[in-house]
């Protein structure tokens, strides 16, 4: 292919992404205020509805107009060619290839941070704060950024340089060695994901001894499922919302409990939920979907190592002569559409765990107090009860709402 017809691929690609996640997400807004179900009824109210269909139809504005000037910059640094100039002037700068592709993607991620850094203040002072979700001060907003900063500095930065490293090394058999690496520090942050990078941002304090911790630990003990390290996350000071989780394998795993969610939820609600995680893990979704993680990493890196050498695609891009970083930068664009279809097909199968999930919780503690813990987050949270058929296929790694409630509820299911 020419230069002229990637340029234009290119292009196209992008108006492309835009224009169907525009769309879907129009659908989605654009749906009717429903009728409060029967099953919601004390939960939920027509006021309540209301202000789901506003903080809905505010996101979808907002993101219309973030999602606008990003798709818009994007489209000019392709064709006016302004990658290739941002790469003419870093190579004016240093010499080095390595220091080149370094300090160019330096650039584009502090030029994309600054470009966003507005919009995410917006986002959480002003939409979050307007609907009672925000908790988060300057000061915490601030701290994120910069540990979020020196984490993609020192991890990402790393990963670059061996990236780049063994590409200079290796040639085109640099897919694999990467990919070892990759596959590797999956595992250790799965590991020590709440031991060495939550713990930045947020405090973990054990569940203290008492009814609760004695009705998890009896659960726990029922399914047979390993559990001593049980920690109370201090949520609450960014968001409203709620959530729990574990991460770990074998005796490290850790069950984290948001304390919004202890807050807002019975005890034996707080039990199904656990029991719902316990679910994911006895089902061995975390397993799959971490094999199925390392799997496309394992394809995306080999089809690269295919154009890692393609002087036409750095062309495309505005360049003179072959750029690694702009062919990573064409890459990343030309391997979106599959990177689209790829992600819905994990969709269909996150939903399908969540209602297996749902159902080892029903099956070995209780159908009702999940349900119930449900329609709590959903309503407290302003989640849309009838969402577009067509935007949950692509983008919901969850069941609706209704869908669960109504698995969780039925006798015979």
């Amino acid at each position: 292919m020419s230069p002229e017809f990637l340029k234009y691929l290119l292009l196209g690609v992008v108006v492309f992404g835009f224009v169907f996640g525009k769309i879907l997400s129009f659908r989605n807004v654009r749906r009717p205020v429903p009728m409060i179900p029967k099953t919601l009824e004390g939960h939920l109210d027509r006021e309540k509805l209301l202000e789901s269909k506003a903080y809905q139809q505010e996101n979808f504005r907002f993101g219309l107009v973030s999602g606008a000037l990003s798709f818009l910059v994007s489209l000019m640094m392709i064709y006016m060619g302004w990658f290739g100039s941002l790469d003419a002037w870093v190579g004016d700068l240093v010499a080095k290839p390595m220091i080149q592709s370094l300090l160019f993607f330096g650039v584009i991620m502090v030029a994309s941070d600054l470009l966003s850094l507005p919009f995410e203040y917006y986002s959480t002072f002003v939409i979050e704060e307007k609907y009672g979700f925000n908790k988060t001060t300057i000061g915490v907003f601030i701290g994120d950024k910069v540990k979020g900063l020196l984490l993609t500095v020192l991890i990402g930065g790393g990963l670059l340089w061996l990236f780049l490293w063994l590409i200079g090394q290796m040639g085109q058999d640099f897919w694999w060695i990467f990919w070892l690496v990759a596959a590797g520090l999956m595992v250790l942050v799965n590991f020590f994901y709440t031991s060495w990078i939550l713990p930045l941002f947020n405090k973990l304090t054990p569940l203290e001894e008492g009814e609760l911790r004695a009705k998890i630990m009896e659960y726990a003990d029922s399914v047979a499922f390993p559990l001593d390290n049980i920690f109370v996350m201090d949520g609450s000071k960014r968001s409203a919302k709620a959530n729990a989780f574990f991460s770990g394998f074998g005796k490290k795993k850790k069950v984290v409990l948001f304390d919004t969610l202890i807050e807002q939820h019975s005890q034996e609600e707080l039990v199904a939920v656990l029991a719902h995680e316990v679910g994911h893990f006895k089902k061995k979704h975390i397993v799959w979907s971490m094999l199925s993680s390392v799997v496309q990493i394992g394809l995306i890196l080999f089809v690269l190592s295919r154009f890692i050498y393609s002087e036409n695609m750095s062309l495309a891009l505005g360049a003179a002569e072959w750029s690694i970083q702009l062919n990573l930068i064409a890459f990343t664009l030309l391997f979106s559409p599959i990177s689209m279809v790829i992600g819905i097909g994990m969709n269909v199968i996150s939903r399908k765990n969540e209602f297996q999930a749902d159902a080892f919780a029903k099956e070995t503690y209780s159908g009702k107090p999940l349900a119930e813990a449900l329609k709590t987050l959903s309503v407290k949270t302003l989640r849309s009860i009838n969402p577009d058929p067509a935007y949950v296929f692509v983008n919901y790694s969850h069941p609706p709402l209704l869908d669960r409630l109504e698995r969780l509820e039925n006798s015979d299911q």
